[in-house]
Order: structure tokens, then C-alpha cells, then sequence
């Protein structure tokens, strides 16, 4: 496993596990429609397919870039470090934001084209309402505290597990389907089937989206203080080097990348995920 991974590499993990999410969401939405007509038993294989999806690839490309596959989810580990805990720097929260949102569109494109439809047609399923936007801030504030709150109580390993969990219950519980996911929801704009979203609807998801983030953030250092105890993978390691060594400068890395080979307690690896 890469101890140190370059930004490029991360951006390159970003794009191919966000297109990958977007391919197993859509991608399941459109082949559950073509296996049934009742919408209830499409939504639980799509819900069912997504959740696994998402654990997968949380699990594969966590130990490389995070799996934050999510701006939102970016722009808290981004806080989080700031606020003395681990994330990524200010100057690659762009760059990440940017290659989800590619990934995203990307991966709704191959999985119109996989199933034979035309690429690129946007999305005609508007989502407008007081109500959904409620259900989006609720879906991501929980999604932000799911990931926080274990990275804070040094139990980040059950992030791929929790958030894949929380994502396939959030998806029934929330009156807006739990987009949760900037990124996500303007990819699945290109997907004019049951799980897309008009782009007129966008604004207001999106707004939504990244107010839930910062109640989320509230709320996980409501319950559980600012200092996170997930600061034992490589840039909490980094920071305790340099303590130890007079006239050393430690450079923390963006994001943790540690597992059982660098030595690290694997119930203390800061995996950082999506929605």
C-alpha cells in the first residue's frame, strides 16, 4: 500500500471511484426498471446494489485518496483539519471537487451508453419542494456525521460498512431519495431515468447538500468535541516525527493512507467517504 500518494494519483482515484459510484447507482436504477414495474422493488434492488457499490469503493480507494467521492465530504475533512484534526489541504479540495464532478458525469454517461439509451440526454424528473430540501439536509448532516463521529471516537475502519448502511436506509427514510452528494446529483442530471434529477432542480439540492455538511459538522463536534482521534495515519504520524526531531519539518499529507502493512492499529485508519 502507497504510504505517500500523489495528488494527481488521488484526483486519478477520485474521478474513477465517483464515475464508478454513479455507474453502479444508475446503472442498477436502470436495470431494476427494465426487471420490474413496481417502483417499491426497484427502489430496493437500486438501494441494495448502491449500498454495496459504495462500501466497495469506499474499501478499494479509501487507502488511496480517502473515497471522500463527495464535495461535501471534502469540504469537511478540509474543516477538519483546520480545526486540528486530519483532511485534505485548501489548495486540493479543488482538484478533488473537480474530479468527482467529472467522475460524476462521466459515469452517468457509461451507464446510459451500457444500457443502450443516448449519452448525455439531462435528466426530466424535476425534484421541487420545501419538503425534499429538508430531506436532503437531513440525508447529508447524518452522512457527514456518520464519517466524523467514528474518525472523532478512533473507529474510522467501520466507515465503508457504516456509510454504505446509512446510505442504503437513507435512501427509504428521506422524502428526497438521499442524493447526499453534490457531485452525485449533478452527474445523475444526465440520466433521465428514476434515480436522475432535472438540472433545473440542481440549485436547491445543492444548496441543501452543503447546509446538511455544515450541520453535520455542528453536530459531530457538538456530541463528540473538535478534536478528531483519527489522527494516528500519516500526517498525525508526520506531526509526532517532527516533534521528536529537532530541526525536522514534517509535511502532513492530505489525506490518511495507512493500513495494516505501515504498522497502523486498523481501527484507527481515517478512511474519509461519500454519500
Amino acid at each position: 500500500m502507497t504510504a505517500h500518494t500523489s495528488l494527481p494519483r488521488r484526483a486519478a482515484a477520485e474521478l474513477i471511484g465517483t464515475a464508478g459510484l454513479l455507474v453502479v447507482v444508475i446503472g442498477s436504477g436502470l436495470k431494476a426498471a427494465q426487471l420490474s414495474a413496481d417502483t417499491g422493488v426497484a427502489l430496493i434492488a437500486n438501494s441494495f446494489v448502491s449500498a454495496i457499490g459504495l462500501g466497495l469503493i469506499i474499501t478499494l480507494f479509501g487507502p488511496l485518496s480517502g473515497a471522500h467521492l463527495n464535495p461535501v465530504v471534502t469540504l469537511t475533512s478540509w474543516w477538519s483539519r483546520r480545526t486540528g484534526g486530519e483532511g485534505v489541504g485548501g489548495r486540493e479540495v479543488p482538484v478533488y471537487v473537480a474530479a468527482q464532478t467529472a467522475g460524476a458525469i462521466g459515469g452517468a454517461v457509461l451507464a446510459e451508453a451500457m444500457f443502450g439509451r443516448t449519452p448525455g440526454t439531462f435528466a426530466t424528473q424535476v425534484l421541487d419542494g420545501g419538503h425534499l430540501l429538508v430531506g436532503e439536509v437531513i440525508a447529508t448532516a447524518g452522512l457527514v456525521l456518520v464519517i466524523q463521529g467514528l474518525g472523532r471516537i478512533g473507529r474510522a475502519r467501520l466507515v465503508p460498512v457504516a456509510v454504505a448502511a446509512y446510505i442504503a436506509a437513507a435512501i427509504w427514510f428521506t422524502s428526497s431519495g438521499s442524493f447526499a452528494n453534490p457531485a452525485g446529483t449533478i452527474g445523475r442530471s444526465f440520466s433521465d431515468s428514476f434515480t436522475g434529477i432535472a438540472p433545473g432542480s440542481l440549485p436547491g439540492f445543492v444548496a441543501a447538500q452543503l447546509l446538511g455538511g455544515i450541520v453535520g459538522l455542528v453536530l459531530a463536534a457538538f456530541l463528540y468535541g473538535s478534536g478528531a482521534k483519527s489522527g494516528t495515519g500519516r500526517a498525525g504520524r508526520g506531526a509526532r516525527e517532527a516533534e521528536q526531531a529537532p530541526g525536522a519539518t514534517a509535511v502532513p499529507a492530505a489525506v490518511p493512507a495507512t493500513g495494516p502493512a505501515d504498522g497502523a492499529n486498523p481501527d484507527r485508519d481515517a478512511y474519509r467517504t461519500i454519500g
